[in-house]
């Protein structure tokens, strides 16, 4: 195959395979084709002349601007050598200084969450405050033994995450009988049967441990007594009151005040809690919600004493309302420092929403001898 197969014409001076001189039919030496090719090209464009630059890559850049400027305020390539070919586009262009920005999606606001199914607790209070309302209007005596089940629960669930989470095995039989037995002695024979069925139930720890080794017998007594303090000798003073006269009054006014004064913390502390009250102890807790807590169970406590308990008065419902808020908030914190040691959110399941029986009595207990004195001191025993 020859060269004339690719379209190229036959140049002068080409000598073909038998170097035996040049080609017959060629044309004179002259331009590289002959005229009968030349007539089927086209003219090329007049390129005015650019000055140079000192480079090949200034000459490529220059001779690709064919005119002026393409627009008005654009400077010529020649006056601005560094400039890039308007055709050049860079391939992440950085954003202008006061180019408007893109505006970036924010996540949506979340909302305040309560930390518990409050369907649940909600219905699970209902419940309880029918069988405590109940028990405590109709006979004295079943509300006593609903306090009693009460004591021998909180004491079970206590223990029973003492040495799930501690390693101390504080002797729950004789806690749990004696905390029962302190209860009905505080309503049958006040506080001087309370404090005989208190040292009873702390020398029957003593005793009972006695039967196992010796080892950690220090910290498993030391639990046991402080259980037989926290749980059932402060639940006496609910019995002590209700053996009043008034007695089942005054046990609702307890209830009530510190049901209250819980509600308004929590309403308020969710609603408008910022400052934390206690961040190491309870890092829910807040500022705000103690003064929720405080004026709700003051203004509860106005209305109680008025209308409730005989010969109470307004001004005395409202000392009452601020050392309720005051101790059971005090209370709270008490069993968020216990669980915070033992690593634990709540004491127990038993009650959805709630947590265990502990949960609900960590505000009540500690209040409970604060209530009993201050009435005794308002209207008498």
């Amino acid at each position: 195959m020859n060269d004339s197969s690719w379209g190229a014409p036959p140049q002068a001076g080409y000598w073909g395979p038998s170097d035996q001189g040049p080609v017959q039919g060629a044309g004179p030496a002259g331009p590289a084709y002959d005229a009968h090719y030349a007539q089927q090209t086209r003219p090329m464009p007049i390129v005015p002349d650019v000055p140079e630059h000192g480079g090949d890559q200034d000459d490529d850049q220059g001779t690709a601007r064919l005119s002026g400027p393409l627009f008005r305020d654009e400077p010529f390539h020649d006056q601005n050598p560094s400039a890039q070919p308007y055709a050049a586009v860079p391939q992440n262009p950085e954003p202008m200084p006061d180019a408007p920005q893109p505006a970036q999606s924010q996540p949506p606001p979340q909302k305040k969450s309560a930390g518990r199914d409050l369907g649940a607790a909600i219905g699970v209070g209902v419940g309880l405050g029918v069988v405590i309302v109940a028990s405590l209007f109709v006979v004295k005596a079943v509300f006593v033994g609903v306090i009693a089940v009460a004591v021998v629960v909180g004491l079970w669930e206590l223990t029973k995450r003492l040495e799930e989470r501690k390693g101390i095995k504080a002797p729950l039989v004789p806690l749990a009988i004696g905390g029962a037995a302190m209860v009905v002695a505080g309503y049958a024979r006040g506080a001087e049967g309370a404090w005989v069925a208190m040292a009873l139930t702390a020398l029957a720890v003593l005793v009972w441990r006695m039967t196992e080794p010796p080892e950690g017998y220090l910290k498993d007594v030391t639990a046991g007594l402080f259980a037989a303090f926290y749980v059932p000798f402060l639940a006496t003073f609910v019995a002590m009151m209700l053996a009043a006269d008034d007695g089942a009054w005054r046990v609702l006014v307890f209830l009530i005040l510190t049901v209250v004064s819980d509600t308004g913390a929590y309403a308020v502390g969710w609603r408008f809690g910022k400052k934390k009250l206690a961040p190491r102890i309870s890092p829910g807790k807040t500022r705000e919600g103690l003064l929720g807590a405080v004026a709700f169970a003051m203004v509860a406590g106005a209305l109680c004493m008025q209308f409730l308990i005989d010969d109470g008065t307004w001004w005395q419902g409202l000392l009452l309302g601020l050392v309720v808020a005051v101790s059971a908030t005090l209370g709270d914190l008490g069993e968020s420092m216990i669980k915070r040691d033992l690593g634990i959110k709540d004491m127990g399941t038993l009650l959805p929403g709630h947590g265990g029986i502990m949960d609900r009595l960590d505000s009540l207990l500690p209040t409970a001898p604060v209530v009993w004195l201050l009435l005794v001191i308002f209207v008498g025993s």
